[in-house]
């Protein structure tokens, strides 16, 4: 009869766990989503603590290469996730260049052993603080409906705001070009930099799923051409801007239809 209760007494402590599974044990299931999550929240760790050097100067800098680091992990991770086995094939690397993590895995590489500047992390901070939302939203439905109530009302504040997120990055980006050009001349980074980064640039002006860089390249336009249809514009300002407008239109790679 104790052999019995105590049996019975195991199985009702057991059933619980079996049907709603712990945090560990869900992570354990879904090891690459939860290695994604973790380089994510890792990267935003590392990021805040280079924005706000709480531990100083020198470990601040070691968090910016860390955090870009951290990026390229997750951009390899959903890289292995969406592309089929690597294969030293032409079609193969026809397809890794249309894959926006590979777009973002070229950044962090670009960036990683540069000079320090705050606008750089802002893409993989932006990017792994949108998309560590849902991995986390699922982790807080394990715990239970009443478990982190704060970091639920974050995540849907975040969720709310996405294409305002995604607008942003793409703007950081495109403003990130000029950026680099003064710094060569500043003496903070390789001349070559710039035409490396403009390949980054033209890839995700041609990116098949986040389009948000060719409609701010397309709205930035309309602004300046708006601005220098005043009649208070001066005439050389005029000539400027469309000069500029032209060079950097033929300059824009072709989009598949």
């Amino acid at each position: 009869m104790a052999d019995a209760g105590s049996a019975g007494a195991g199985d009702a402590g057991t059933g619980p766990s079996e049907q709603r599974p712990g945090v560990v044990n869900y992570m354990m299931a879904h090891k690459v989503d939860a290695g994604l999550w973790l380089s994510r929240v890792f990267t935003v760790g590392c990021s805040l603590l280079y924005a706000i050097p709480l531990l100083g100067i020198h470990v601040a800098y070691g968090c910016y290469q860390r955090a870009l680091i951290s990026s390229a992990i997750t951009s390899v991770l959903r890289l292995h996730q969406r592309l089929p086995r690597p294969q030293l094939t032409r079609e193969f690397f026809a397809q890794l260049v249309l894959e926006d993590s590979a777009h973002y895995l070229f950044f962090s590489l670009i960036f990683v052993n540069s000079f320090p500047f705050t606008m750089i992390l802002m893409p993989a901070f932006l990017f792994a603080l949108l998309h560590a939302t849902a991995f986390t939203k699922t982790l807080l439905n394990i715990q239970g409906p009443d478990a982190g109530q704060f970091l639920r009302n974050l995540i849907d504040k975040l969720v709310a705001r996405q294409q305002d997120i995604l607008r942003l990055i793409a703007c950081t980006e495109i403003f990130l070009m000029p950026a680099t050009v003064f710094m060569v001349f500043g003496g903070r980074m390789s001349l070559l930099l710039p035409f490396i980064y403009y390949r980054f640039l033209t890839l995700r002006y041609a990116s098949r799923r986040n389009p948000y860089s060719r409609q701010l390249f397309y709205e930035l336009r309309v602004m300046m051409e708006q601005l220098c249809s005043r009649p208070s514009c001066p005439a050389f300002v005029r000539n400027m801007c469309h000069k500029a407008i032209g060079i950097i239109s033929r300059l824009a790679p072709p989009i598949a239809q």
